[in-house]
């Protein structure tokens, strides 16, 4: 027997044998149950997907004198005839080469006429498609109401050439690519039954290269058999077609978690040598990192289409690039493929590309760096804060109260308070008064006024230069103006004075005014008088507001 192609040696010749189509099989199989036969049918879809077999199949299905579970006998006179090409009844046309009007009025004489053997007369139109304006408007009223032992079965490419008015006069049924794992599996089959050494990587390879067409896979199947024999390996099926190794495309990806410059120049060099196309290589890269984004997210590898072998190495991708970072490179590679279109020096384009896809920094989100913080015990909330310092104020007070109670001669002449402790003043024999608590300031003070007075000279030099600090008990500092003026004057700059002291003093000191004084009274030796002008801070018995007063140097209003 003289040799024939894959493609029509083991062309499907039932409906269960045609594969990746079995939403439109199922169909066709109820209808012939049902006896609900339409007159027309339209099958669009991609090449190869078998359009023009389920049309023979049905035109079998149709005539077939001993028909088992509406599947076609194949062993029967009229299924052989159909088989060979012998029958009358059966007519199929090349709508490219008959696509003028003269034909179609041939054709249309041609439907009155009764089938010779079978039940049905059945035209199959071929590339349907092809047929010029005139054609399909010369065939609208045969194919709307044609003789009842008379089928016609369209099969078309390209669906959106066909006019609409054809469309509507048939039923339409759309062919799907095949997938992956379907094309493999066929051609498995295939080399089982030819006695041919086949692995899982070749077969991966000739199935992505034919795009899911079954009829290009077995093309190619008959071509690699041709070129390697009985036994089939990876490596030469890539020489042969000449096919980027996918070992480049992990080789980039591990150099950009190694931040690997060199592999970029190895890898280049090797496109350049081998006569490799650089917008193929970009088109692999991308669906490269479309596969890890896809295993990283679901942590499967069912979604991606690739031998077992790289499946194994994608797997351990996970917990290494971060969504965002993909989403990057992603972007960062659909832009390139585009550009590399208007490039004259493709090899230094994606050498310079390849380069900077290495030497992105990784990127964090907001939450990632939020989950940071939280780990590292910072306070989030403003209550966590306030209570914070309300702690740290409460110690402070309490150092304030023992040093104090060391320093006087008996404790029952100290009167504790509940509002924050202020070192008192005595007088001097001459009735001046003496300061205390202000060694720290002495030496550093009048740099301090020549400072502020500098930056300020318009605003603070005529007021700030004759005041003078009277009680410093080591964070408030009292100050008493000469006059209201002088005292509205200065809190307007309050927080200057603050934030200055600060750079001066090493320390931030909280301006009071006031004369911070405690006289002894006459009528009471022992019970100090309240200040001129007491801090109203110190009267809050919400330490919460008091906080906010004393840290925000805030103002009560009564």
């Amino acid at each position: 027997m003289e040799y024939q192609v894959t493609a029509r040696k083991w062309r499907p010749q039932k409906f269960d044998d045609v594969v990746g189509q079995e939403h439109i099989t199922a169909t066709l199989k109820n209808a012939l149950k049902s006896n609900r036969i339409a007159h027309a049918y339209i099958f669009t879809g991609p090449r190869g997907v078998g359009k023009t077999t389920t049309a023979r199949i049905l035109a079998k299905a149709l005539n077939c004198e001993n028909s088992k579970d509406f599947e076609p006998c194949n062993e029967c006179e009229m299924c052989r005839a159909i088989n060979e090409s012998q029958t009358m009844d059966i007519i199929e046309i090349d709508g490219a080469s008959n696509r003028g009007i003269d034909e179609i009025r041939t054709l249309r004489e041609s439907v009155k006429y009764a089938p010779t053997r079978g039940k049905y007369k059945v035209y199959i139109i071929d590339e349907v498609h092809m047929l010029t304006r005139e054609s399909f408007n010369a065939f609208l009223k045969t194919l709307e109401e044609p003789p009842p032992h008379t089928i016609f079965i369209f099969a078309t490419t390209d669906i959106h050439k066909v006019p609409l008015t054809i469309i509507s006069r048939c039923q339409r049924f759309d062919f799907r690519r095949i997938q992956l794992n379907t094309i493999k599996t066929t051609l498995s089959n295939i080399a089982k039954q030819e006695i041919i050494s086949i692995d899982d990587k070749t077969l991966t390879l000739i199935s992505k290269k034919a795009d899911g067409a079954l009829r290009d896979a077995q093309s190619l199947f008959d071509q690699v058999i041709s070129f390697c024999g009985d036994n089939i390996n990876a490596e030469t099926v890539s020489k042969m077609l000449n096919l980027i190794d996918e070992d480049l495309f992990f080789n980039i990806s591990d150099a950009v978690l190694d931040k690997n410059y060199n592999i970029v120049f190895e890898t280049t060099d090797r496109i350049f040598q081998n006569g490799w196309d650089f917008i193929d290589f970009t088109d692999g890269l991308i669906e490269h990192f479309r596969n890890i984004m896809t295993v990283i997210i679901t942590e499967k590898t069912e979604l991606i289409e690739t031998a077992d072998v790289f499946k194994k190495r994608y797997i351990n991708y996970i917990q290494t690039f971060s969504k965002g970072d993909l989403l990057r490179i992603l972007n960062y590679l659909n832009k390139l493929q585009q550009e590399l279109r208007y490039t004259n020096n493709q090899k230094l384009k994606i050498e310079i590309a390849l380069t900077n896809l290495v030497g992105l920094e990784k990127s964090a989100t907001l939450s990632e760096i939020l989950s940071q913080i939280e780990s590292q015990n910072f306070p989030q909330k403003k209550s966590d804060l306030i209570e914070s310092r309300i702690e740290k104020q409460e110690l402070k007070n309490k150092s304030s109260i023992n040093n104090q109670l060391k320093t006087t001669d008996t404790a029952s002449e100290l009167k504790v308070k509940t509002e924050p402790f202020i070192p008192p003043k005595v007088e001097s024999q001459t009735g001046g008064q003496t300061d205390l608590n202000l060694g720290p300031l002495t030496d550093k003070w009048q740099e301090f006024v020549n400072i502020v007075c500098n930056e300020k000279s318009l605003l603070l030099s005529p007021f700030f230069s004759k005041i003078k600090p009277t009680i410093f008990d080591g964070t408030n500092l009292y100050l008493e103006p000469e006059d209201e003026n002088t005292e509205s004057s200065l809190l307007l700059h309050i927080d200057y004075l603050t934030k200055k002291s600060k750079e001066i003093f090493g320390k931030k000191i909280n301006f009071k005014f006031g004369s911070g004084l405690v006289k002894e009274s006459k009528s009471d030796e022992k019970t100090p008088k309240t200040q001129k002008n007491p801090d109203k801070s110190q009267n809050i018995a919400d330490p919460y507001e008091k906080i906010i007063l004393e840290e925000l140097n805030g103002k009560q209003i009564q």
